[in-house]
C-alpha cells in the first residue's frame, strides 16, 4: 500500500497521508514519501494550490512509536541524519512556491501538529485536537518550534510547547493553529472552494513571491528588509503577471488566472 497518495483535480494537487492503521504516524518512509510527492506537486504545471490531507480518523499522530524505539539505539550522527530528514520535510512545505492548505479531519499531534503548522492555511473539524505533547515524554518539539514561533508568536508558542496541552475548536483558532473551522461533512468542499478562489483570483507568481518575502524579511534587520522589499517591488512591476493585471484593471476586463 502506498503511504502517500497524489491526485490532481481542478488545478489542486491533493497529497494524502495513507497510513490510517497507524494513525498516519510519521515513519522514515512516510516522511520520504511526502518529500518526494511535494517535489512532484511543486513541478506539476497542472497544480496551482496544494492540499495536504489524510485518510482515517487521525490527521497525523506524530512520530511512529516503533520507529521511536529504534531511535533509542541510534548514534548521535544517525539521529542527526534522521532529524534533518524531518526538518527538510517541514522546510519544503513552508518554503513551497505554491500555497499549501492543510485539510485536517482528525487529531494532529506533536509532529503531526507540526505538519499543519508549516502549511499556509489550516481547515479543520471542530473535534480535531492540536498540540505538541513532546515534553510529556521527556522529549522536545525542537524543529517545529522554529516555525511555530514565527506563526503565532512567542507567548502563545510557549503556552503550547511548555504545557503540552491540547487545543481544539475555537481554542485552536485563538492560538492561531487553525484558520477555518468546518463541519466534517463540509470539510472537503469548503477547503476546495477556498483553494479555487486562490486559483481563479490570484496570480500564482505573486503568491509565490509574497510567500518568499514573508519568509525572508523575518530574518533581516529593518533596513535590510526594506531594501529587499523595495527591490522586489521594482522587479515585480516589470513582471508579465503585473502587466497583465494592471492592463485588465485599467480596461475593466475580467481577469482569469
Amino acid at each position: 500500500m502506498d503511504l502517500v497518495l497524489y491526485e490532481v483535480k481542478d488545478r489542486i494537487g491533493y497529497i494524502t497521508l495513507n497510513r490510517p492503521e497507524k494513525r498516519n504516524a510519521l515513519s522514515f518512509e512516510l516522511v520520504a514519501g511526502l518529500k518526494e510527492t511535494l517535489t512532484n506537486a511543486e513541478s506539476d504545471p497542472m497544480v496551482k494550490v496544494i492540499v495536504l490531507r489524510a485518510n482515517g480518523d487521525a490527521f497525523c499522530a506524530g512520530a511512529d512509536l516503533a520507529y521511536l524505539q529504534q531511535l533509542q539505539h541510534f548514534s548521535f550522527e544517525e539521529n542527526l541524519t534522521d532529524s534533518n530528514h524531518l526538518k527538510e520535510l517541514f522546510l519544503k512545505i513552508y518554503q513551497s512556491k505554491k500555497v499549501v492548505i492543510a485539510q485536517v479531519q482528525g487529531h494532529a499531534l506533536a509532529g503531526g501538529c507540526g505538519l499543519a503548522t508549516v502549511c499556509d492555511f489550516v481547515f479543520a473539524v471542530p473535534e480535531a485536537k492540536f498540540g505538541y505533547t513532546e515534553v510529556k515524554i521527556g522529549f522536545i518539539p525542537a524543529i517545529v518550534l522554529v516555525f511555530l514561533i514565527r506563526k503565532i508568536g512567542e507567548q502563545k508558542a510557549k503556552h503550547l510547547l511548555l504545557s503540552g496541552e491540547l487545543a481544539q475548536g475555537n481554542d485552536a483558532v485563538g492560538f492561531g493553529l487553525v484558520n477555518f473551522l468546518v463541519s466534517k461533512d463540509q470539510l472537503e468542499s469548503k477547503t476546495a472552494e477556498f483553494a479555487q478562489r486562490l486559483i481563479k483570483n490570484n496570480s500564482g507568481h505573486s503568491m509565490a513571491m509574497t510567500k518568499q518575502m514573508i519568509d525572508r524579511v523575518q530574518s533581516q534587520s529593518l533596513d535590510e528588509a526594506l531594501s529587499y522589499a523595495t527591490k522586489m517591488n521594482a522587479e515585480m512591476r516589470a513582471s508579465d503577471d503585473c502587466k497583465k493585471g494592471i492592463a485588465s484593471f485599467l480596461n475593466k476586463e475580467n481577469l482569469s488566472w
